[in-house]
C-alpha cells in the first residue's frame, strides 16, 4: 500500500513506523473474515482493512471526523487479524497510533470525555479500585444487574505459601485482580510452589498500562510502564528466572513494553531485560508438566470448555498450552466453535461499548455451553468476569483449576 505521510507525521517515530506497516498490507480482505465486528456489523470500516484505510487517509493528511474515531473506538484490538494475515502486518500498533491522531484532532462529547478520564483515573488505581470493589461485593445482591456484572462474587482466598525455595519467579498482581480475583494470584503461587518456585511479587509494581494506553492517555501508560520497570529491577539483578503474568491481558502488554519505550535511553535496554524474562504462566508450566502430573489428581470436575483470551492466543502467540496441560492431568478439555474470535470483555470495552460487548459474550457463552462443561476455564481477568455474568456455570482461572486439583 503506497503512503504519502502528511508534514505533521512525516520524518517521527509513529510516522514511520505506520507507514511500514501500511506499506505491507496488500488489500486481500482475509482479516474481514476473523473480525468480530464486522461480523457484528458487516461495516467494511468496522473492519481491519476498512480501518487501515481510515488510518492511510488520516496519516496522509485528511480531514479527522468523529465518524472516524467511532470507527477505531469499536476495534477491540483483539488481533485477531493478526493471526489470520498472511503479510504480516501489525494491526494492533497501527490502529493505536490512529487512535492517537484521532484523540488529538477530534474533541470528544463531553460524557465520553468524562467516562474515560474516570476509568483511566479510577482502574489502575488500586488504592481506589481495591475498597470500592469489596464494597461492591459486599452489597452485590442490592446492585443493579447492569453494575453486578461488572462486581464478582467475593472469593475466599486460599493461603499463600510460606516456603522459600532457591528458584524465584516475579509475578505481577495487577491493578483489579488482587481484589476481582485474588485466588488467581495465590493459585499461581501454589502451584509454583508445589514445583519448588517461589513467587516474588514487587509491591510497588501497579497497573500493567493497558488501561491508559487503550483509552488514549499515552503518556500516563508510559509512566505505569516506567513505574513497574522501577519496581521489579532490583528483583531482576538478584537473578529471578522469570516475571510470569497469569492475566494474558497483562503479559499481552508487557512483551510490548520494549517496543513502548525504545526511544526512551533511560528505560529502552531495561525494558528489553523485562520483555526477554516475561512469560505467561501457559508458557512456564509445561516445563513442569512430568512433575505437575505426578502431584495432581483428578478431581469431580472432568468436563472443561476453555476460552482462550484474544490477548492470550493473538497477542502473545501462546495457542495450545493449555489445552495440553490440562488434558495431561486427566481432563477431558473442549475448544468452543470459532475458539478464535473475542469474547467481547477486552479491557473497558464492556464499559465503553456495551451493545457489540454483550452481544459477543452471548454468543461466545451459547458456544462454550454447547460443549456442556461442567466449568469454563480461561486466562485473564477481564474475559473470566465477563463470561461469568452472562451464565450459572462456573467461570474460573485455568490455573485455580490446576491448583484445586493439587495432592493433598
Amino acid at each position: 500500500m503506497q503512503t504519502n505521510l502528511a508534514d505533521f507525521i512525516r520524518n517521527t517515530p509513529d510516522g514511520d513506523e505506520a507507514e511500514a506497516i501500511l506499506r505491507n498490507c496488500v488489500h486481500c480482505g482475509f482479516c474481514t473474515a476473523t473480525c468480530p465486528t464486522y461480523q457484528l456489523l458487516g461495516d467494511e470500516l468496522d473492519g481491519p482493512r476498512g480501518r487501515i484505510y481510515l488510518i492511510k487517509q488520516m496519516v496522509e493528511g485528511a480531514p479527522v471526523t468523529r465518524s472516524t474515531q467511532v470507527h477505531l473506538d469499536r476495534c477491540l484490538t483483539c488481533r485477531n487479524c493478526e493471526t489470520t494475515c498472511p503479510s504480516g502486518v501489525q494491526y494492533g500498533r497501527l490502529v493505536e497510533i490512529g487512535r492517537k491522531i484521532a484523540e488529538e484532532k477530534v474533541t470528544r462529547p463531553l460524557r465520553q470525555r468524562l467516562v474515560r478520564r474516570m476509568l483511566a483515573s479510577f482502574v489502575p488505581n488500586s488504592a481506589l479500585f481495591s475498597p470500592a470493589m469489596r464494597l461492591g461485593q459486599r452489597i452485590r445482591p442490592l446492585l443493579p444487574k447492569k453494575l453486578r456484572d461488572k462486581v464478582p462474587a467475593r472469593q475466599r482466598p486460599l493461603e499463600w505459601p510460606s516456603a522459600k525455595h532457591p528458584r524465584k519467579m516475579l509475578m505481577l498482581a495487577g491493578c483489579v485482580q488482587p481484589s476481582m480475583m485474588p485466588n488467581v494470584n495465590i493459585a499461581t503461587a501454589r502451584v509454583l510452589d508445589a514445583l519448588g518456585v517461589e513467587t516474588v511479587v514487587a509491591p510497588e509494581a501497579g497497573c500493567c498500562g493497558a488501561i491508559r494506553l487503550h483509552l488514549g492517555y499515552n503518556d500516563e501508560a508510559l509512566d505505569d510502564l516506567r513505574a513497574n520497570i522501577d519496581a521489579w529491577w532490583p528483583y531482576i539483578e538478584q537473578g529471578v528466572e522469570a516475571i510470569v503474568m497469569n492475566a494474558s491481558g497483562c503479559g499481552a502488554t508487557v512483551k510490548e513494553y520494549a517496543h513502548l519505550l525504545r526511544h526512551d535511553p533511560a528505560y529502552a535496554e531495561k525494558a528489553r531485560r523485562v520483555v526477554a524474562l516475561t512469560r505467561d504462566i501457559a508458557e512456564i508450566l509445561p516445563q513442569f508438566e512430568e512433575a505437575l502430573v505426578a502431584i495432581t489428581r483428578r478431581r469431580a470436575i472432568h468436563t472443561v470448555a476453555f476460552h482462550p483470551p484474544c490477548t492470550l492466543q493473538h497477542g502473545q502467540q501462546v495457542r495450545g498450552t493449555v489445552e495440553q496441560l490440562l488434558g495431561a492431568l486427566g481432563l477431558d478439555v473442549r475448544l468452543p466453535a470459532d475458539s478464535h474470535l473475542c469474547c467481547g470483555s477486552a479491557g473497558t470495552y464492556s464499559l465503553t461499548q456495551p451493545r457489540l460487548s454483550y452481544a459477543l459474550r452471548d454468543q461466545k457463552l451459547t458456544r462454550l455451553q454447547a460443549q456442556e462443561p461442567q466449568i469454563i476455564v480461561s486466562a485473564n481477568v477481564g474475559c473470566i468476569s465477563h463470561l461469568q455474568s452472562g451464565t450459572t456455570t462456573p467461570v474460573a482461572h485455568w490455573i485455580e483449576l490446576v491448583e484445586h486439583m493439587l495432592a493433598a
